[in-house]
């Protein structure tokens, strides 16, 4: 075994938590069972991975291997990552095409060998028709940097794809065309979502939100907030009660009764034109609309959005 993928391998190992060490081992399936049972999962973590290291010489892993372990441990700490959506779409009125997904595994990785000379490209299947990618890049005169990964989520017969922080950006528009030739799509933008959460970025993208997702504290349904609130402030008045289950309807109608996706990251572009009745001005001449981002950041944006109007924001 190659001494770069020896340390690639125990560089690894040694970031896995020992308590899912074993799950993530066996979930891994390059090493038998049987040789698991001889390893001392209760010495010190560096002794450990000595064996393990020594165990996969023995088995002669290759690079593949060992950048399989990577994407497993990465599924089982996706919030380690920042998350960005990226929406793909067809031609107005293109039919839809059966999608096989070995041919796009292909189409991908030679959409980006094309390309670049030096870049590792890796597969693993997923549950709900998704696969995830791993790719590490590298430069005309360098090799991939193993280290520095970018990871794609991509799920099949949907226009959605998922990425991880891209520390090369110039390889973003490589990345792109190569997620929009290989699914048959013909254009692709990132959508203004961001989240370490990325089950919260698919629930979000796929309407799910409304679902039953993650019901620990699921509010108190609406009537019996409402008569908590009359039996607190006897002396409301008939406007503000009318106003305030106005207010409580339309925030359970936009969303919904469950805790809300977990999103940290949303900006809204604003292009408008300046109109007045008053004649002159700097805005009312100006021909070109006035344009403005606004961004949002919270560790619980949408949960923060959901408590502003019951609070009168």
């Amino acid at each position: 075994m190659d001494e770069t993928v020896a340390e690639f391998i125990k560089r690894t190992i040694l970031k896995i938590p020992m308590t899912e060490m074993m799950t993530i081992l066996k979930a891994w399936d390059f090493l038998p069972e049987n040789q698991l049972q001889t390893v001392n999962f209760r010495q010190r973590k560096e002794s450990l991975v000595q064996d393990l290291v020594l165990l996969c010489e023995s088995k002669r892993a290759s690079l593949r291997d060992a950048a399989l372990l990577d994407i497993i441990y990465t599924q089982f700490h996706q919030h380690q990552k920042v998350w960005d959506v990226f929406q793909m779409s067809k031609e107005p009125g293109e039919d839809v095409d059966l999608f096989d997904m070995e041919r796009f595994k292909s189409s991908f990785e030679k959409i980006l060998r094309r390309a670049l000379k030096n870049v590792t490209v890796s597969f693993r299947d997923a549950e709900e028709n998704a696969v995830w990618i791993r790719i590490a890049w590298g430069t005309q005169y360098r090799k991939p940097n193993q280290y520095k990964p970018v990871y794609v989520v991509y799920y099949s017969q949907t226009p959605y794809a998922f990425t991880s922080f891209c520390h090369l950006k110039s390889n973003t528009p490589l990345l792109s065309q190569a997620l929009t030739v290989a699914s048959n799509h013909h254009k692709i933008v990132k959508m203004d979502l961001r989240s370490r959460y990325l089950d919260s970025l698919k629930a979000i993208v796929f309407k799910q939100y409304n679902q039953k997702f993650e019901t620990h504290n699921s509010t108190m349904p609406l009537q019996e907030t409402l008569e908590l609130d009359m039996h607190m402030d006897s002396r409301i008045i008939h406007e503000n009660k009318i106003e305030k289950e106005r207010v409580q309807r339309v925030t359970q109608e936009t969303f919904g009764d469950y805790p809300q996706p977990r999103l940290e990251f949303a900006q809204y572009k604003l292009e408008t034109k300046f109109r007045s009745d008053f004649h002159g001005g700097i805005l009312a001449e100006r021909k070109e609309p006035l344009r403005c981002l606004i961004k949002f950041s919270s560790p619980h944006l949408l949960e923060a959005l959901k408590s502003l109007a019951p609070a009168g924001k």
